[in-house]
């Protein structure tokens, strides 16, 4: 017989695992499927970064694809919060580091950008404000003496992406959450008011409901129950240092180049922003299964940048660099919510989707148990794309 649950969770993922835990929290029955180990894929390939301020890839085409992206700044003010408390709320530490983030400008225009960045970030909430040289310099001697201007947001900084998905994901097991792992989807039917979903050991699962948290696959599973998503797969790349006596005490980003650079607890210095992999293809169609190809020229671009900004970086041995991919929705907003057409099938996903992990967690678990929504996440209604499913 088929397992019967509330809910169907796919992805182990950071989302996939904090949504795990809110639902049995609060008494509903869910399971969790992961097709490889949790936190194979992006919640664990990613630097930690906690990024509240607009990164460089909102701002870089202007103010105006700027004030687009900065509709989702209330999930940023929302997910500053959660990282906050969440080792508290889930007795777990997840090395939550909240010590500052700085965004950094080398020449006037990148200056006049940020300090436009940082008016539109005030008017939603966002606690963040311009920086002198001086100050600079003052709070961070370690950065280049061509920075002549930063944005300083005290909510940034980092949490360890290798620990934070495996404590939720071992607190919701405590709760009662069925977590398997090494099982794929391979087939989703309605049938009788239930969602019956077929996984790659012959098993079944009988869900009321069912929630994707599945990353770049998500549109995948969507497509098995017969929606479109419009949803990009990108590939990206990052650096990791040897270890060396910790001396970067904030998040670094840049107001005018692809650049994010934290310092570990354990002092590995993580280099990344945006810099791409190629994603292969079969048959013309994205494999994600394969992790996508490093590009000489993005790790060149990608150190350069950093060495530009903190020159002691070039001192430092590099010790691996490594692939993954993420999830781009077509307007560059998340989806939060149920998705067109199916009342009973959910999604999260877009978006600085580590950064707003817990936010879309405990916004998609109230959506899921039909409870009132602490946060309006109206313009995140995957709903806008009705038109995409109309057929």
């Amino acid at each position: 017989m088929p397992e019967t649950v509330d809910c169907l969770v796919v992805g182990g993922g950071l989302l996939g695992s904090a949504l795990a835990y809110y639902l049995v929290c609060s008494g509903s029955t869910a399971c969790l499927v992961e097709k490889d180990q949790l936190n194979q894929h992006a919640s664990g390939r990613n630097a930690g970064s906690l990024h509240f301020q607009l990164e460089y890839r909102m701002i870089e085409h202007g103010l105006d694809a700027a004030k687009k992206a900065a509709e989702a700044l209330p999930l940023h003010l929302d997910a500053a919060r959660e990282w906050s408390v969440l080792s508290t709320r889930i007795g777990e530490s997840i090395g939550v580091l909240q010590s500052g983030g700085m965004m950094l400008a080398e020449t006037s225009e990148q200056a006049l950008l940020l300090e436009r960045k940082t008016e539109l970030e005030h008017s939603y909430g966002l606690e963040n404000r311009m920086l002198s040289s001086d100050e600079i310099h003052q709070r961070a001697p370690y950065l280049s003496s061509a920075i002549v201007a930063a944005a300083l947001c005290p909510l940034e900084g980092r949490a360890n992406p290798r620990g934070a998905t495996l404590a939720f994901a071992t607190v919701a097991e405590e709760f009662g959450a069925r977590i398997r792992a090494g099982i794929a989807v391979t087939g989703m039917k309605q049938q009788r008011g239930r969602w019956r979903t077929s996984l790659s050991d012959g098993s079944e699962i009988l869900a009321r409901k069912v929630a994707i948290a599945a990353g770049p696959w998500s549109a995948r599973i969507a497509a098995m129950a017969g929606i479109a998503l419009p949803v990009v797969p990108i590939g990206l790349m990052m650096a990791a240092t040897v270890r060396v006596a910790p001396f970067i005490k904030h998040l670094i980003q840049h107001a005018g180049r692809r650049l994010s650079l934290n310092q570990s607890a354990e002092g590995t210095i993580l280099i990344g922003g945006g810099w791409p992999a190629r994603l292969h293809e079969t048959g013309g169609v994205y494999d994600l299964d394969l992790p996508p190809e490093i590009l000489p020229s993005s790790i060149q671009g990608n150190l350069h940048a950093a060495v530009s900004v903190v020159p002691r970086v070039g001192e430092i041995p590099v010790l691996r660099i490594w692939s993954g991919a993420t999830l781009l929705v077509a307007d560059q907003l998340p989806l939060v919510g149920a998705l067109p057409r199916r009342s009973d099938l959910f999604i999260a996903t877009g978006g600085s989707a580590f950064t707003l992990g817990p936010t879309y967690a405990r916004v998609l678990a109230s959506k899921i148990l039909e409870k009132p929504v602490d946060l309006d996440v109206s313009r995140f209604d995957p709903g806008r794309f009705v038109s995409l499913n109309n057929a």
